[in-house]
C-alpha cells in the first residue's frame, strides 16, 4: 500500500543521551523522507552530544561516548537537517511525547529556525494505543478470550487479572525474554521470584523516583540528577536530601532515600 502523501512526509526517531527534554542531547539521528511520488530518501548521522552519555542509555541504545567523539555536533548538523525537514509533514513512534519536543528544543540550542506549528504530525505509537487497546479488558481478552464485565469493579479486576496472570505463565513458559536490543534478560518461569526479577527488580522505591542501574546502585531518575547514582549525590549535595525530604515526594521515596543516606554513614 502506498500512503497517499499530499506534501513529503518525513518519519524519523532519536536516540539520545536520557529523556530528560531540557538537559539531554541527541546522538543519532534518522529520517526516512518520503516524497508524494513514492520516492524514498533517508538520512542518518551519528551526533556528538557534547554532554557524556551514561552506562544506562548506552545498555538500551547500544551508543557509547567512543563511537561518538569524532562526529559532528547537532549545531553543526542543524541547517541541514532544518532543509531536508523543510515543507514536510513529522511522522514517528512517540513522537509527540518525545521526539519532537527533544528535535525542537536542539533545533533552537542550535538557533535554527524550525516550525513545528505548520506540520502535521501523525504519531503511530497514539494510533497504535487508540486501535489496539493496552488495559486489563484487552488484555483478558487476548489472553483469555473473555469480556471484562462490571470492569473497575475491584472484585472484578481482581479476578480478571489473576486470570491474565496464569494464562501469561502458561503461553510463555520457558520463553526467552530480551530487553530492547535484543539481550537475553532471562526466562519466564511458572515462579513468583522469576516473574518479579523480571519486572520490579529495577525499583528502588515504589513511586520510580530512584532506580537500580546494572551495577545494582541506587539512581535518580528524575530531576537534574536524573541516572546519578543517590549515595554520591547525597554526599556531594547533602541539601538534596532536606529538599526531598521537605518536598512533595512519597513517604515510601523518603524512607528509602533515608535508608540510602544512613547506609553511606555507616560506610564513612
Amino acid at each position: 500500500m502506498k500512503l497517499n502523501l499530499k506534501k513529503p512526509l518525513c518519519v524519523f526517531d532519536l536516540e539520545t543521551t536520557g529523556v530528560n527534554i531540557s538537559q539531554d542531547r541527541i546522538i543519532e539521528i534518522a529520517v526516512i523522507k518520503v516524497m508524494p511520488s513514492g520516492e524514498v530518501i533517508e538520512k542518518r548521522n551519528l551526533v556528538n552530544p557534547t554532554i557524556t552519555i551514561l552506562p544506562e542509555s548506552t545498555a538500551i541504545h547500544g551508543i557509547s561516548n567512543d563511537d561518538v567523539k569524532d562526529k559532528p555536533t547537532f549545531k553543526e548538523l542543524a541547517k541541514d537537517y532544518a532543509k531536508f525537514f523543510e515543507g514536510a509533514d513529522l511522522a514517528g513512534f512517540n513522537v509527540l511525547k518525545f521526539d519532537v519536543p527533544m528535535l525542537v528544543e536542539e533545533f533552537l540550542r542550535a538557533d535554527v529556525e524550525f516550525d513545528y506549528s505548520r506540520k502535521r504530525i501523525v504519531d503511530a505509537q497514539k494510533i497504535y494505543h487508540l486501535m489496539e487497546k493496552r488495559n486489563l479488558s484487552a488484555a483478558l481478552k487476548f489472553y483469555c478470550n473473555k469480556e471484562l464485565t462490571d470492569a473497575h469493579s475491584a472484585a472484578a479486576d481482581t479476578q480478571a487479572t489473576l486470570d491474565v496472570l496464569i494464562a501469561q505463565v502458561e503461553r510463555y513458559e520457558n520463553q526467552q525474554v530480551t530487553d530492547g536490543l535484543g539481550n537475553p534478560i532471562g526466562t519466564i518461569r511458572n515462579d513468583m521470584e522469576v516473574l518479579h526479577q523480571l519486572t520490579a527488580t529495577d525499583m528502588v522505591d515504589l513511586a520510580g523516583r530512584m532506580l537500580k542501574n546494572d551495577k545494582g546502585e541506587a539512581i535518580f531518575n528524575f530531576g537534574k540528577h536524573k541516572g546519578k547514582v543517590v549515595a554520591q549525590v547525597l554526599k556531594d549535595e547533602p541539601s538534596f536530601y532536606d529538599w526531598m525530604m521537605n518536598g512533595d515526594f512519597a513517604l515510601d521515596t523518603k524512607r528509602r532515600l533515608t535508608e540510602i543516606k544512613l547506609s553511606g554513614l555507616k560506610a564513612r
